[in-house]
């Protein structure tokens, strides 16, 4: 009766058994295994590529080229000749850039403007071709299509008095009492006899009037001129 209770569990045991003789060492790992891939991995870094000096020419995408034949070596490149010496590319005259030129592209042998600045700088303000301002009362200017920025300033007259003003918004100066000059220390008007003290008569040079005025003195006593 012990024997048939027995019987399963038996049977179980060897079942296990057997599963595990199945399994193969390579399953489990061969170091002979990790020696083959190391080895394929330093062949792999050390290949050795073809020498073509003498023979041929490589661009830079690692296309071949025979003696003889022209390629482009690059995105940015003039043609070039394959010769025994290595590429011999063409130099030509390239046509000079806008000097205004704001964009500049290198996809070919010249360098090309693909675009040019079209308003103007000026003190630190931007203006539109053909554009016309004033930065100050006496300043007249224009935005020119070349970029640059041409003023004409303000031809003012010199004013006939010694004491000139600037008004808000206006270029030149002006006379705000009309002419005149100094006599002394005293600013006189143009055109009359001026009595500066009870003894002395001055009046302003015609039309000179950045020059002293002209005085005459008299003899005075007690304020009163003497005939």
């Amino acid at each position: 009766m012990s024997r048939r209770r027995m019987g399963p569990l038996l049977l179980a045991s060897f079942l296990f058994l057997l599963a595990l003789s199945d399994v193969s060492p390579a399953s489990v790992g061969n170091p002979e295994d990790y020696t083959a891939d190391e080895a394929e991995r330093t062949a792999s870094e050390n290949i050795v590529f073809d020498d073509y000096r003498g023979k041929g020419c490589v661009d830079d995408s690692g296309f071949v080229y025979k003696l003889g034949e022209r390629f482009y070596p690059g995105h940015s490149n003039c043609p070039c000749e394959c010769t025994e010496d290595g590429p011999v590319c063409d130099q030509p005259e390239c046509p000079k850039l806008h000097p205004k030129c704001t964009k500049v592209e290198h996809n070919g042998c010249c360098p090309e403007c693909k675009e040019v600045k079209n308003f103007c700088e000026y003190r630190g303000k931007t203006y539109k071709i053909l554009e016309e301002f004033k930065p100050s009362p006496c300043e007249w200017c224009r935005c020119e299509p070349n970029n640059e920025v041409h003023c004409v300033v303000s031809d003012c007259a010199v004013p006939e008095c010694v004491n000139p003003v600037y008004e808000p918004e206006q270029c030149c100066p002006i006379c705000k009492n009309g002419p005149n000059c100094f006599a002394g220390t005293t600013i006189i008007p143009a055109g009359i006899e001026v009595k500066v003290d009870d003894c002395t008569i001055c009046r302003c040079h015609n039309g000179d009037w950045w020059k002293p005025a002209q005085c005459l003195r008299r003899e005075c006593l007690n304020g009163q001129t003497l005939s």
